[in-house]
């Protein structure tokens, strides 16, 4: 599972430089295209490492983060920076789903237990 998980991680690394690298140079088209499958990869990353809790808390985090991410960018190529503002959530979201994780596993969770 992990090698399959790592091997989509490397392609979602790329696609998500090609979204960014699209933002920063401004070609609207292409960046806007790269939301689709940066943000479909980010879910069925999360999706195939669910049987290990960490690994779906961090994943989870990076899905809320390329969607934070790309209300931004779109928000920006439509005249729209207020959607900005709307990022925010997302990100925060992002952040909520970590700071969940370390806390229900450091502080909640019996020490006694194993975690994936």
């Amino acid at each position: 599972m992990f090698e399959r998980a790592r091997k989509m991680e490397n392609l979602h690394i790329l696609f998500w430089l090609g979204k960014d690298i699209s933002w920063c140079l401004e070609w609207k088209v292409l960046g806007m295209a790269m939301i689709i499958p940066t943000i479909s990869l980010a879910i069925f990353i999360t999706f195939i490492t669910r049987q290990h809790r960490k690994e779906m808390y961090h994943n989870i985090a990076v899905c809320f983060w390329i969607s934070a991410n790309s209300l931004w960018m779109l928000g920006e190529f439509i005249g729209q920076d207020s959607l900005r503002g709307d990022a925010k959530y997302l990100f925060f979201a992002g952040l909520t789903a970590i700071i969940w994780f370390y806390v229900s596993d450091y502080f909640i969770k019996p020490k006694t237990l194993e975690t994936n």
